[in-house]
């Protein structure tokens, strides 16, 4: 499953208005969405993630975004998991009274933990409250993206994990992870429009994907 990840470069119009996307990120944070748009966005009838990363409003305002796009119909909400407690316990809540799918999200866009390290964060995120736990690391070597595309395999996280290396080595993890049992990947709408450095165009990945299923499937 390929989510596609929109950002500001994508026209607030076009958002409104989907079309032949059926499962998007929507990165809210750079938008400046009023809370009619968001109401407009999150109830259509289209899976979408809704995600308002720190660093360019404050947390009651990404709160605020982020309850407002769970209560317009978001299927997934996406929080950091470093974010404070009452913060996510907050959202988590109203995303299980709406029937939203809480992703709880760690990054590291330096490197990629240890194996320890990496199964902690993830016994963290579902300790925290996550449905799906998504790690995404910044991949340097081919035992970086072999120790992500692991984690798949650890009983007790199977079928709740999203596993994503960024940088141009964390490719494959974008195109096998999914095979491997990663709940979705991630794309970028066009090759110029990558939310994060590694992104493949979603008609390439696409074009990837059902060329694998064709092989092995």
């Amino acid at each position: 499953m390929i989510c596609v990840s929109l950002d500001e470069r994508y026209p607030v119009k076009r958002l409104k208005r989907l079309r032949n996307i059926d499962f998007a990120e929507i990165r809210m944070e750079k938008m400046g969405l009023s809370f009619e748009d968001i109401s407009e966005i999150f109830s259509q009838p289209v899976r979408l993630i809704a995600t308002c990363r720190p660093g360019y409003s404050d947390d009651m305002e990404r709160k605020a975004r982020l309850l407002a796009a769970v209560e317009s119909g978001a299927r997934f909400v996406d929080i950091e998991v470093e974010s404070d407690k009452g913060y996510k316990k907050e959202i988590v809540e109203a995303a299980e009274k709406n029937g939203c799918k809480t992703i709880i999200s760690f990054h590291d866009f330096h490197g990629t933990p240890d194996n320890e390290v990496l199964r902690h964060i993830a016994a963290l995120c579902v300790n925290e409250g996550a449905d799906i736990v998504k790690i995404a690391c910044m991949v340097n070597s081919l035992n970086d993206s072999a120790r992500l595309l692991g984690l798949l395999g650890i009983e007790g996280f199977r079928d709740r994990l999203v596993v994503v290396g960024m940088g141009k080595g964390g490719r494959i993890t974008r195109v096998v992870a999914p095979f491997l049992g990663s709940l979705f990947t991630y794309a970028s709408y066009m090759s110029d429009m990558h939310t994060a450095e590694g992104q493949i165009e979603k008609t390439k990945l696409e074009e990837i994907v059902g060329y694998l299923n064709e092989k092995i499937g």
